[in-house]
């Protein structure tokens, strides 16, 4: 699908025109779950879940059969400061394992049955360093969020956006303290694995980032632009596209989490179609999820990112819904107690 915008100015109209979850399925979902066989709130937080899940459905006995799994790559100027502990040709040479199905993320979509697809986005020409100019202009930013976009298949009925990008941490922590405030090294973590001088290396190049920016930093889309990265843009690109046909969203660690704190802070409320996967062994990411208002479903320690934590929070909603919607009603199954 083409995406409906050519500028900053009009994605953000496009947030702004984003639907809401349908009134009348989440009512009919919440009355269907009163009477389902099991004592009330049995299964937890998988009830708000399942009822959530109808909402954005439109129906009050929704099915999850169609997930779909997009991995955005890029490369990032920033990691000329030496910020990870990997080359950038390490992005380059991960897409080909992506696409070969070698990857944990390839697993996992086959375990849940969900359709995945790697898109790489310009790697030969990594974003400009942050610390010297802006990340991306307007166009490439844009470009971006439409590769996002038109990623998206409408017929998908959930979506997990994952990545990878040798230095995309610094940038995420960039991108969350220019959100969220307060000092570079309440967001920069060690990401691949940096050792203490290359984590004090990556605090200083993000706060270097924030005082150079600091003047556009109250917008954003700004933000985005200026400290982000392409693939980081593409995921915020699909999240606003599965808002605009009304597909739920699993969202993954502290990157994914970075990209989708840009659309909420554009506009609130832009991430009610949203649950948090799981919370990653990332430092930052539990402060982040705070600032979402996000409980994640699951906690496994995990900092891998290409989607995994999203991808296994997928079996999470599959029960949910399958309880929800293939459950018997007291009445169907002449249980007294409805």
């Amino acid at each position: 699908m083409t995406a409906p915008f050519s500028s900053l100015s009009d994605f953000r109209e496009a947030l702004l025109a984003a639907p809401s979850a349908n009134a009348e399925a989440l009512a009919g979902a919440a009355a269907r779950n009163g009477q389902l066989t099991k004592p009330p709130a049995a299964l937890g937080r998988l009830e708000d879940l399942a009822i959530w899940y109808a909402g954005w459905r439109g129906t009050d006995r929704p099915t999850l059969v169609a997930p779909q799994i997009l991995i955005f790559a890029g490369n990032h100027g920033v990691t000329a400061q030496g910020v990870s502990a990997f080359p950038a040709e390490v992005t380059a040479q991960m897409v080909l394992n992506f696409e070969h199905g070698g990857a944990a993320i390839n697993q996992l979509a086959r375990t849940f049955g969900a359709r995945m697809s790697v898109h790489a986005l310009s790697l030969d020409q990594p974003t400009a360093d942050f610390t010297a100019a802006p990340a991306m202009s307007e166009a490439e930013v844009v470009s971006a969020l439409a590769t996002g976009w038109s990623a998206v298949d409408p017929k998908a009925d959930l979506v997990v956006t994952g990545e990878m990008g040798i230095g995309n941490t610094t940038v995420a922590a960039a991108i969350a303290a220019a959100l969220c405030g307060g000092a570079a090294g309440d967001w920069t973590g060690r990401g691949t694995g940096v050792d203490d001088a290359g984590l004090a290396r990556k605090t200083e190049v993000v706060q270097a980032g924030l005082a150079l920016h600091a003047e556009r930093l109250s917008d954003p889309l700004e933000v985005l632009r200026c400290l982000g990265g392409r693939e980081i843009a593409a995921m915020a690109g699909a999240i606003a596209a599965a808002r605009a046909h009304r597909i739920p969203v699993i969202l993954d660690g502290f990157i994914c989490c970075a990209a989708a704190l840009v659309l909420e802070r554009a506009v609130p409320g832009a991430l009610d179609h949203a649950v948090a996967g799981h919370v990653s062994a990332e430092a930052a990411h539990p402060r982040l999820l705070d600032a979402l208002d996000k409980a994640p479903l699951l906690d496994l320690g995990l900092r891998l990112g290409e989607g995994s934590g999203a991808a296994l929070a997928i079996g999470i909603l599959q029960a949910a819904v399958a309880c929800h919607s293939g459950m018997s009603t007291f009445a169907e199954a002449g249980v007294s107690g409805g």
